[in-house]
């Protein structure tokens, strides 16, 4: 305890020293988190700054070995370094698909070649990585997927196509699930590749969506050769895998509050006292003090659920059934903060764009229509409530 004491001692005292100012403000409306990659563009000095000193700490993944890019730091250290950054309000350095989702797969199932050439990158923001799971016709069933990956000598030719790929027009590599196998049992003849989209053959397109965002794409392969040396795991093993790393991203998902939690860092009362202009003690409007009370009160309880959870990884155990409970409620709980959000906006929050529209309420709109695909990123919650009744609760089917 007096070892980790020091550690979080040592751990503010550099944080103070070293995160520059702008990156312990929130993030203001059109700001983004830094993503790494060759698509990078630095919006400040203050964030490349900020990237560089963390990387040489190897704090963008502190609990990864020092060979791989990290720190490796225990756990309880990793959570130290974490709240003495929230008390800071430091920024994440980094936003890192590589690092919350892939990594984690690629430490457990991976070569040591493997490991040694994607996790420095990858840790160094150097490369943006994709997910390539859901087709247009292999969502909820994604078993069913049937982009095709053929043998050819040490390589594999990739046919296909995925949809909803967060950001692929910007990423450097995708983590991708591809067919190698059409007999037998679906689940057994699916691969785990890694795919450099920058190659002929390999096209993103985005989708608009309601909100006006373009963060989903299309994504093609045509006759993509993609050598067997990027294959994660055996080859027809990759459903244990797709499985594993979905873990991960719905821990990542539930701890981050949702993909599409609101971005400032501010409490709703906070909001409501500044939309209202109320000063100390109680909203004026009961009703809203209601509508916060409930969502405050489950995000207490949500909160105390994660710590249950991320305490019983002391042991060494890792994500299991339980994140589809944490995504599920994270992603109502979302829904329901964007929703508050949007009353206490009132008429200016039915504004899209243009002159008498407040820039803080017009973004609340836009996350409003965003949070409705809570539901659906990370795996559906209709998917979730059978992983839940099944893995959770041992409901027969």
């Amino acid at each position: 305890m007096a070892d980790l004491e020091a550690f979080r001692a040592e751990a503010r005292a550099w944080l103070e020293a070293n995160c520059p100012t702008e990156m312990r403000r929130p993030l203001q409306a059109g700001e983004s988190f830094v993503f790494g990659g060759r698509s990078e563009k630095f919006e400040t000095p203050g964030s490349e700054l900020w990237l560089e000193r963390m990387v040489a700490k190897g704090w963008t993944a502190p609990t990864w070995p020092t060979e791989y890019g990290g720190a490796g730091l225990a756990p309880a250290e990793a959570r130290a370094l974490a709240q003495e950054m929230r008390a800071l309000r430091c920024r994440t350095p980094l936003s890192s698909f590589g690092i919350t989702m892939l990594a984690p797969v690629i430490l457990e199932f991976g070569s040591e070649e493997q490991k040694r050439r994607f996790l420095p990158p990858t840790a160094r923001g150097e490369i943006r990585w994709c997910q390539g799971y859901s087709e247009p016709g292999s969502g909820s069933d994604l078993a069913s997927l049937q982009c095709a990956a053929v043998r050819d000598g040490d390589e594999y030719v990739v046919n296909g196509q995925k949809i909803w790929t967060s950001d692929a027009h910007f990423s450097d590599w995708i983590f991708c699930l591809v067919r190698t196998n059409k007999s037998g049992p679906k689940h057994d003849g699916i691969s785990f590749l890694l795919i450099d989209m920058d190659q002929p053959g390999v096209k993103a397109t985005p989708i608009v969506l309601i909100s006006g965002a373009s963060d989903f794409c299309q994504t093609f392969f045509d006759n993509v050769r993609v050598p067997v040396a990027n294959r994660i795991g055996a080859e027809n093993t990759g459903w244990t895998i797709a499985k594993r790393l979905l873990q991960h991203e719905r821990e990542m998902l539930s701890e981050g509050g949702g993909s599409y939690q609101e971005r400032k860092k501010r409490s709703l009362s906070e909001w409501a006292r500044e939309r209202l202009g109320a000063g100390p003690g109680a909203l004026p409007d009961a009703e809203i003090r209601d509508r916060i009370a409930r969502v405050e009160i489950d995000q207490l309880a949500f909160n105390a659920s994660l710590r249950r959870s991320t305490e019983s990884a002391k042991a060494g155990r890792g994500p299991g059934p339980e994140t589809s409970m944490f995504k599920l409620v994270v992603s109502e709980l979302s829904k329901r903060r964007a929703d508050v959000r949007v009353r206490l906006a009132g008429v200016q929050g039915l504004g899209w764009e243009g002159e008498g529209f407040d820039e803080n309420d017009l973004e609340a709109t836009r996350i409003w229509l965003a949070s409705r695909a809570e539901s659906i990123a990370g795996g559906t919650s209709e998917i979730q409530k059978n992983i839940i009744a099944k893995r959770v609760l041992g409901l027969p089917d």
